[in-house]
Protein backbone atom coordinates (compact mmCIF):
# COMPACT_ATOMS: atom_id res chain seq x y z
CA UNK A 1 0.00 0.00 0.00
CA UNK A 2 3.16 2.84 0.84
CA UNK A 3 4.40 2.12 -2.74
CA UNK A 4 0.91 2.91 -4.06
CA UNK A 5 0.69 5.65 -1.99
CA UNK A 6 3.85 7.19 -3.32
CA UNK A 7 2.77 6.41 -6.78
CA UNK A 8 -0.42 8.31 -6.46
CA UNK A 9 1.52 11.30 -4.73
CA UNK A 10 4.08 11.18 -7.40
CA UNK A 11 1.27 11.68 -10.26
CA UNK A 12 -0.62 14.35 -7.98
CA UNK A 13 2.53 16.03 -8.35
CA UNK A 14 2.89 16.34 -11.97
CA UNK A 15 -0.05 18.13 -11.77
CA UNK A 16 1.08 20.65 -9.62
CA UNK A 17 -0.57 19.00 -6.20
CA UNK A 18 0.84 17.92 -3.43
CA UNK A 19 -2.67 15.77 -2.05
CA UNK A 20 -5.29 13.51 -3.38
CA UNK A 21 -9.11 13.46 -2.37
CA UNK A 22 -10.52 10.43 -3.81
CA UNK A 23 -14.60 10.18 -3.85
CA UNK A 24 -15.33 7.33 -6.40
CA UNK A 25 -14.71 3.76 -4.38
CA UNK A 26 -13.04 2.19 -6.92
CA UNK A 27 -9.91 4.34 -6.05
CA UNK A 28 -11.02 4.73 -2.52
CA UNK A 29 -10.06 1.25 -2.62
CA UNK A 30 -7.26 1.12 -4.35
CA UNK A 31 -5.76 3.90 -1.83
CA UNK A 32 -7.16 2.30 1.57
CA UNK A 33 -7.97 -1.64 0.84
CA UNK A 34 -11.71 -0.39 2.46
CA UNK A 35 -14.91 -0.10 -0.80
CA UNK A 36 -17.28 1.80 0.94
CA UNK A 37 -18.92 5.83 1.79
CA UNK A 38 -16.55 7.82 2.25
CA UNK A 39 -13.95 10.78 1.18
CA UNK A 40 -10.17 9.62 1.24
CA UNK A 41 -7.29 12.54 1.76
CA UNK A 42 -3.99 11.27 0.25
CA UNK A 43 -1.27 13.75 1.93
CA UNK A 44 2.42 14.13 0.45
CA UNK A 45 3.62 12.63 3.54
CA UNK A 46 1.61 9.57 2.58
CA UNK A 47 -0.60 10.44 5.63
CA UNK A 48 -3.81 8.84 4.61
CA UNK A 49 -6.93 10.10 6.14
CA UNK A 50 -10.75 8.23 5.60
CA UNK A 51 -13.94 10.79 6.68
CA UNK A 52 -17.12 8.65 6.91
CA UNK A 53 -20.24 8.41 8.65
CA UNK A 54 -20.88 6.33 11.51
CA UNK A 55 -22.88 4.33 9.49
CA UNK A 56 -19.23 2.73 7.61
CA UNK A 57 -17.20 4.06 10.47
CA UNK A 58 -16.56 0.13 11.70
CA UNK A 59 -15.79 -0.97 8.24
CA UNK A 60 -13.60 1.53 7.37
CA UNK A 61 -11.58 0.98 10.52
CA UNK A 62 -11.82 -2.95 10.26
CA UNK A 63 -10.64 -3.36 6.44
CA UNK A 64 -8.61 -0.24 5.22
CA UNK A 65 -5.01 -0.55 5.84
CA UNK A 66 -3.07 2.04 7.91
CA UNK A 67 -5.33 5.08 8.01
CA UNK A 68 -6.95 7.31 10.24
CA UNK A 69 -10.82 7.35 10.55
CA UNK A 70 -12.55 10.88 11.21
CA UNK A 71 -16.10 10.15 11.77
CA UNK A 72 -18.68 12.47 10.80
CA UNK A 73 -22.02 13.43 10.42
CA UNK A 74 -23.04 12.60 6.25
CA UNK A 75 -24.11 16.40 5.56
CA UNK A 76 -21.23 17.53 7.50
CA UNK A 77 -18.29 15.40 4.87
CA UNK A 78 -17.52 18.30 3.16
CA UNK A 79 -16.92 20.59 6.31
CA UNK A 80 -14.60 18.19 7.54
CA UNK A 81 -12.88 17.28 4.28
CA UNK A 82 -12.58 21.78 3.63
CA UNK A 83 -10.68 21.55 7.42
CA UNK A 84 -8.46 19.37 6.41
CA UNK A 85 -7.40 20.34 3.39
CA UNK A 86 -7.03 24.04 3.70
CA UNK A 87 -4.37 26.18 1.85
CA UNK A 88 -3.30 22.84 0.03
CA UNK A 89 -3.32 21.91 -2.91
CA UNK A 90 -5.69 19.29 -4.06
CA UNK A 91 -6.30 16.72 -6.82
CA UNK A 92 -9.81 15.26 -7.00
CA UNK A 93 -11.87 12.88 -8.57
CA UNK A 94 -15.03 14.08 -8.13
CA UNK A 95 -18.02 15.49 -9.69
CA UNK A 96 -19.89 17.05 -7.56
CA UNK A 97 -20.10 20.82 -8.81
CA UNK A 98 -21.27 22.16 -5.07
CA UNK A 99 -17.98 20.73 -3.62
CA UNK A 100 -15.40 21.66 -6.20
CA UNK A 101 -16.44 25.14 -5.39
CA UNK A 102 -16.45 25.06 -1.63
CA UNK A 103 -12.73 23.08 -2.14
CA UNK A 104 -11.57 26.02 -4.28
CA UNK A 105 -12.09 28.56 -1.78
CA UNK A 106 -10.10 26.93 0.51
CA UNK A 107 -7.22 25.23 -1.61
CA UNK A 108 -5.84 25.44 -5.34
CA UNK A 109 -8.10 22.67 -6.65
CA UNK A 110 -7.36 20.72 -10.07
CA UNK A 111 -10.17 18.21 -11.42
CA UNK A 112 -8.47 15.15 -12.62
CA UNK A 113 -8.97 11.51 -12.46
CA UNK A 114 -5.06 10.95 -14.30
CA UNK A 115 -3.74 10.25 -11.05
CA UNK A 116 -5.42 7.70 -10.39
CA UNK A 117 -5.71 5.74 -13.57
CA UNK A 118 -2.23 6.13 -14.16
CA UNK A 119 -0.81 4.54 -11.03
CA UNK A 120 -3.49 1.93 -11.33
CA UNK A 121 -2.55 1.05 -14.84
CA UNK A 122 0.80 -1.38 -13.47
CA UNK A 123 -0.62 -4.25 -10.95
CA UNK A 124 1.25 -5.19 -8.37
CA UNK A 125 1.62 -8.88 -6.81
CA UNK A 126 -1.11 -8.99 -4.89
CA UNK A 127 -3.58 -7.67 -8.19
CA UNK A 128 -2.26 -9.94 -10.42
CA UNK A 129 -2.54 -12.99 -8.05
CA UNK A 130 -6.35 -11.87 -7.56
CA UNK A 131 -6.65 -11.52 -10.93
CA UNK A 132 -5.64 -14.79 -11.83
CA UNK A 133 -7.63 -16.71 -8.92
CA UNK A 134 -10.65 -15.10 -10.37
CA UNK A 135 -9.72 -15.66 -13.76
CA UNK A 136 -9.75 -19.49 -12.94
CA UNK A 137 -13.18 -19.35 -11.27
CA UNK A 138 -14.72 -17.63 -14.49
CA UNK A 139 -12.92 -20.70 -16.16
CA UNK A 140 -14.98 -22.93 -14.10
CA UNK A 141 -18.22 -21.15 -14.88
CA UNK A 142 -17.42 -21.92 -18.80
CA UNK A 143 -16.43 -25.27 -17.83
CA UNK A 144 -19.92 -25.13 -15.90
CA UNK A 145 -21.99 -24.35 -19.49
CA UNK A 146 -20.69 -26.93 -21.29
CA UNK A 147 -23.27 -29.37 -19.30
CA UNK A 148 -25.81 -26.80 -18.79
CA UNK A 149 -26.51 -24.91 -22.33
CA UNK A 150 -29.02 -26.50 -24.22
CA UNK A 151 -31.65 -25.93 -26.81
CA UNK A 152 -34.90 -24.87 -24.97
CA UNK A 153 -33.13 -22.99 -22.71
CA UNK A 154 -33.71 -18.95 -22.55
CA UNK A 155 -30.76 -16.47 -21.88
CA UNK A 156 -32.50 -15.99 -18.74
CA UNK A 157 -32.41 -18.96 -17.23
CA UNK A 158 -28.57 -19.81 -18.15
CA UNK A 159 -27.40 -16.39 -16.76
CA UNK A 160 -29.23 -16.86 -13.53
CA UNK A 161 -27.47 -20.30 -13.04
CA UNK A 162 -24.23 -18.67 -13.65
CA UNK A 163 -25.01 -15.86 -11.08
CA UNK A 164 -25.72 -18.33 -8.48
CA UNK A 165 -22.62 -20.45 -9.19
CA UNK A 166 -20.42 -17.39 -9.63
CA UNK A 167 -21.56 -15.71 -6.10
CA UNK A 168 -20.69 -19.33 -4.75
CA UNK A 169 -16.92 -18.52 -5.26
CA UNK A 170 -17.57 -14.87 -4.38
CA UNK A 171 -17.46 -13.14 -7.28
CA UNK A 172 -20.35 -10.34 -7.70
CA UNK A 173 -21.71 -8.28 -10.42
CA UNK A 174 -19.36 -5.19 -11.59
CA UNK A 175 -21.89 -2.91 -11.22
CA UNK A 176 -21.19 -1.48 -14.86
CA UNK A 177 -23.60 1.27 -15.58
CA UNK A 178 -24.09 0.29 -19.06
CA UNK A 179 -26.03 -2.47 -18.53
CA UNK A 180 -28.86 -3.43 -16.62
CA UNK A 181 -27.62 -7.29 -16.62
CA UNK A 182 -24.93 -8.63 -14.92
CA UNK A 183 -23.69 -10.72 -17.38
CA UNK A 184 -24.05 -10.94 -21.39
CA UNK A 185 -25.83 -14.06 -22.63
CA UNK A 186 -26.81 -14.09 -26.60
CA UNK A 187 -27.60 -16.72 -28.95
CA UNK A 188 -28.58 -17.02 -32.64
CA UNK A 189 -29.13 -13.26 -33.67
CA UNK A 190 -29.03 -11.68 -30.18
CA UNK A 191 -25.54 -12.32 -30.63
CA UNK A 192 -25.00 -9.85 -33.15
CA UNK A 193 -25.48 -7.23 -30.34
CA UNK A 194 -21.81 -6.76 -28.84
CA UNK A 195 -23.95 -5.74 -25.91
CA UNK A 196 -27.05 -7.57 -25.69
CA UNK A 197 -29.41 -7.21 -23.16
CA UNK A 198 -30.38 -10.80 -21.54
CA UNK A 199 -33.88 -11.77 -22.65
CA UNK A 200 -36.47 -14.61 -22.73
CA UNK A 201 -35.60 -15.70 -26.27
CA UNK A 202 -34.95 -19.73 -26.06
CA UNK A 203 -31.87 -21.05 -27.58
CA UNK A 204 -32.07 -23.08 -31.23
CA UNK A 205 -30.44 -25.65 -33.22
CA UNK A 206 -27.76 -24.38 -34.86
CA UNK A 207 -27.57 -21.35 -32.27
CA UNK A 208 -24.43 -19.83 -32.02
CA UNK A 209 -23.74 -18.24 -28.16
CA UNK A 210 -21.92 -15.88 -26.69
CA UNK A 211 -21.07 -16.21 -23.05
CA UNK A 212 -19.49 -13.09 -21.69
CA UNK A 213 -18.52 -13.24 -18.18
CA UNK A 214 -17.02 -10.11 -16.45
CA UNK A 215 -17.48 -10.04 -12.81
CA UNK A 216 -15.59 -9.08 -9.51
CA UNK A 217 -13.41 -11.02 -6.91
CA UNK A 218 -12.15 -9.51 -4.00
CA UNK A 219 -13.08 -5.84 -5.27
CA UNK A 220 -11.10 -7.07 -8.95
CA UNK A 221 -13.03 -7.43 -12.13
CA UNK A 222 -12.04 -10.38 -14.89
CA UNK A 223 -13.12 -10.80 -17.88
CA UNK A 224 -13.82 -13.35 -20.42
CA UNK A 225 -16.07 -14.45 -23.59
CA UNK A 226 -16.43 -17.78 -25.16
CA UNK A 227 -18.76 -18.47 -27.96
CA UNK A 228 -20.37 -21.93 -27.71
CA UNK A 229 -22.47 -23.97 -30.85
CA UNK A 230 -25.71 -25.68 -30.43
CA UNK A 231 -26.90 -28.67 -32.57
CA UNK A 232 -25.99 -28.43 -36.28
CA UNK A 233 -23.52 -25.41 -36.67
CA UNK A 234 -23.64 -23.82 -40.41
CA UNK A 235 -20.21 -24.21 -42.15
CA UNK A 236 -20.80 -19.87 -42.07
CA UNK A 237 -20.77 -19.99 -38.81
CA UNK A 238 -18.27 -22.41 -38.67
CA UNK A 239 -15.82 -20.19 -40.53
CA UNK A 240 -16.46 -17.02 -38.59
CA UNK A 241 -15.62 -18.65 -35.13
CA UNK A 242 -12.28 -19.84 -36.86
CA UNK A 243 -11.61 -16.39 -38.07
CA UNK A 244 -11.89 -14.59 -34.96
CA UNK A 245 -9.93 -17.01 -33.12
CA UNK A 246 -7.19 -16.82 -35.61
CA UNK A 247 -7.37 -12.89 -34.93
CA UNK A 248 -7.29 -13.40 -31.06
CA UNK A 249 -4.36 -15.80 -31.48
CA UNK A 250 -2.41 -13.39 -33.55
CA UNK A 251 -3.35 -10.20 -31.02
CA UNK A 252 -2.42 -12.46 -28.09
CA UNK A 253 1.32 -13.24 -30.09
CA UNK A 254 2.08 -9.82 -30.59
CA UNK A 255 1.22 -8.81 -26.88
CA UNK A 256 5.06 -7.97 -25.00
CA UNK A 257 6.10 -5.00 -22.89
CA UNK A 258 7.03 -1.86 -25.56
CA UNK A 259 4.88 -2.55 -28.26
CA UNK A 260 1.72 -0.12 -28.78
CA UNK A 261 -1.78 -0.43 -28.40
CA UNK A 262 -3.07 0.30 -32.11
CA UNK A 263 -0.23 -2.09 -33.50
CA UNK A 264 -2.47 -5.06 -31.58
CA UNK A 265 -5.47 -3.56 -32.75
CA UNK A 266 -4.14 -3.63 -36.62
CA UNK A 267 -2.60 -7.70 -36.90
CA UNK A 268 -6.54 -8.44 -35.54
CA UNK A 269 -8.09 -6.46 -37.50
CA UNK A 270 -6.25 -7.03 -40.72
CA UNK A 271 -6.69 -10.83 -40.67
CA UNK A 272 -10.51 -9.97 -39.83
CA UNK A 273 -10.15 -7.52 -43.28
CA UNK A 274 -8.70 -9.61 -45.49
CA UNK A 275 -11.71 -12.48 -45.08
CA UNK A 276 -13.53 -9.55 -45.73
CA UNK A 277 -15.54 -9.34 -42.35
CA UNK A 278 -13.56 -6.20 -41.90
CA UNK A 279 -17.26 -3.87 -41.61
CA UNK A 280 -18.63 -6.67 -38.66
CA UNK A 281 -15.85 -5.95 -36.14
CA UNK A 282 -17.52 -2.92 -34.42
CA UNK A 283 -15.26 -2.35 -31.51
CA UNK A 284 -11.81 -2.30 -30.23
CA UNK A 285 -9.52 -4.88 -30.09
CA UNK A 286 -9.51 -4.61 -25.94
CA UNK A 287 -9.38 -3.02 -22.99
CA UNK A 288 -7.45 -2.41 -19.71
CA UNK A 289 -8.36 -4.27 -16.82
CA UNK A 290 -8.57 -4.09 -13.08
CA UNK A 291 -10.50 -2.75 -10.45
CA UNK A 292 -12.83 -1.44 -13.22
CA UNK A 293 -14.37 -3.07 -16.01
CA UNK A 294 -12.95 -1.06 -18.95
CA UNK A 295 -9.46 0.93 -17.72
CA UNK A 296 -6.73 2.49 -19.54
CA UNK A 297 -5.26 1.32 -22.30
CA UNK A 298 -7.60 1.02 -24.79
CA UNK A 299 -6.38 -1.37 -27.53
CA UNK A 300 -7.71 0.54 -30.34
CA UNK A 301 -6.23 1.84 -33.61
CA UNK A 302 -5.57 5.40 -32.61
CA UNK A 303 -4.00 4.54 -29.33
CA UNK A 304 -0.31 5.27 -29.39
CA UNK A 305 0.27 3.79 -26.19
CA UNK A 306 2.71 1.54 -25.12
CA UNK A 307 2.34 -1.39 -23.39
CA UNK A 308 4.79 -2.24 -20.36
CA UNK A 309 5.12 -5.18 -17.70
CA UNK A 310 2.46 -6.02 -15.70
CA UNK A 311 -0.36 -3.80 -17.03
CA UNK A 312 -3.46 -6.14 -17.65
CA UNK A 313 -5.77 -5.89 -20.60
CA UNK A 314 -7.96 -7.98 -22.37
CA UNK A 315 -7.75 -8.95 -26.27
CA UNK A 316 -11.11 -9.87 -27.58
CA UNK A 317 -11.91 -9.05 -31.34
CA UNK A 318 -15.41 -10.40 -32.79
CA UNK A 319 -17.63 -10.87 -35.66
CA UNK A 320 -21.01 -9.49 -35.29
CA UNK A 321 -23.64 -10.23 -38.24
CA UNK A 322 -26.67 -8.21 -38.17
CA UNK A 323 -30.11 -10.49 -37.24
CA UNK A 324 -28.19 -13.67 -37.79
CA UNK A 325 -25.24 -14.26 -35.37
CA UNK A 326 -21.49 -13.16 -33.43
CA UNK A 327 -18.87 -14.68 -32.44
CA UNK A 328 -16.67 -13.29 -29.91
CA UNK A 329 -13.52 -15.14 -27.96
CA UNK A 330 -12.28 -12.64 -25.33
CA UNK A 331 -9.25 -13.21 -22.55
CA UNK A 332 -7.61 -11.16 -19.68
CA UNK A 333 -3.98 -11.24 -19.39
CA UNK A 334 -0.46 -9.98 -17.92
CA UNK A 335 1.88 -7.75 -20.28
CA UNK A 336 5.38 -9.41 -20.01
CA UNK A 337 8.22 -9.29 -22.37
CA UNK A 338 5.24 -11.71 -24.30
CA UNK A 339 2.33 -12.28 -22.44
CA UNK A 340 0.53 -14.47 -19.64
CA UNK A 341 -2.95 -15.44 -20.27
CA UNK A 342 -5.13 -15.69 -17.01
CA UNK A 343 -7.33 -17.95 -18.58
CA UNK A 344 -6.63 -21.52 -19.81
CA UNK A 345 -10.31 -22.68 -21.14
CA UNK A 346 -10.61 -23.51 -24.54
CA UNK A 347 -10.90 -21.58 -27.47
CA UNK A 348 -11.83 -24.30 -29.71
CA UNK A 349 -15.76 -24.31 -31.10
CA UNK A 350 -17.29 -26.15 -28.39
CA UNK A 351 -20.65 -27.59 -30.25
CA UNK A 352 -23.11 -28.90 -27.30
Amino acid sequence: MKNRRQNLINQALKLGCDTLVAFSPENIFYMTGFWGECIVILKNTLDTIIITSELEEYRAKTESIDCTIIKSTRDNLTQSLLSITKNCKVCTDCNDCDILKSLNRKSYIVRSTTPFLNSRLIKDKDEINTLQKAATIIDNLFDMCINKIQIGQTEYELQTFLMSKAMEYEMFDTGYKFTINPLIIAGGPNAALPHSQVTHRKFNDGDLVVVDLTLRYKGYVSDATRTFGLGTISKTAKQIYDIVKTSQSYGINNVHDGIMCSSIDRVCRKYIHSHSYGKYFVHSTGHGVGIDVHEPPIISSNNKTKLNSNMTITIEPGIYIPGKLGVRIEDSLVVTDKCILLHKFTKDLLIL
